[in-house]
């Protein structure tokens, strides 16, 4: 019976949604931290980052990145709706009196990081749009010439993209600064010895991820890189 099934079981109870709310967010950090390595490209140079896109697109031929693509928006699904029914399981359920400050605390940051989420699920919406269906025909063109160093210079261009972009990847370094950390407690590895070195590790992985990834936008708007 389908209420027997491990998998319902797991999605059923909270701390089941947990734990697949820590290891989605665990490919996800995974996959950020490899996204910016290749992003951080732009740097070297338009042959280094053309190679590097063009690699991406032969993977496979041609299909691992379509892969990538469905394992990374799967995952980002399972994501965010468990995450949205923790919230909804928290504000429904009776806490006691002496609970009352601490619910009070954890509802409010349940709060913010929904709501920073949903604007990262958003932008990633814009960024696929704006980047890899390339709705904007000036970009689509510089993809079909093999141009993506070409591409991120124009999509960043336009102040009102780089803002956006900026304004995103703040929401997410806030999401990731208290999700990092999470993760850890979540899957039991974090303890009352390393719990500073977790914490610390997690705000210096966040800081790095921002200053990474607005970095390409503000250096393309000061003309740094062109």
């Amino acid at each position: 019976m389908i209420k027997n099934n491990p998998i319902f079981l797991l999605w059923n109870s909270s701390i089941g949604k947990k734990i697949i709310v820590a290891l989605t967010g665990a490919f996800l950090v995974t996959f950020l931290a490899g996204h910016l390595a290749g992003n951080l490209l732009m740097y070297v140079g338009p042959d280094a980052f053309n190679a590097y896109a063009k690699s991406l697109h032969e993977l496979g031929s041609g299909m691992g990145i379509w892969v990538a693509r469905f394992l990374l928006l799967g995952t980002l699904f399972l994501h965010v709706a468990a995450t949205i029914c923790l919230v909804i399981q928290n504000k429904a359920a009776k806490m006691k009196t002496y609970e009352k400050d601490t619910y009070v605390q954890a509802n409010r940051g349940s709060r913010w990081m929904i709501w920073s989420g949903l604007t990262i699920l958003f932008f990633i919406v814009f960024h696929i749009l704006h980047y890899t269906v390339r709705v904007d025909s000036e970009l689509a063109e510089l993809a079909r010439d093999g141009r993506p160093y070409d591409m991120v210079i124009v999509g960043f261009s336009n102040p009102l993209v780089s803002l956006f972009y900026v304004i995103a990847m703040t929401c997410l370094c806030s999401h990731l600064s208290h999700g990092v950390a999470s993760i850890f407690q979540t899957i039991g590895l974090r303890t009352k010895k390393n719990a500073m070195l977790i914490d610390y590790g997690a705000k210096a992985f966040t800081v790095a991820i921002y200053l990474g990834f607005i970095s390409i936008p503000i250096a393309v708007y000061f003309k740094i890189i062109s």
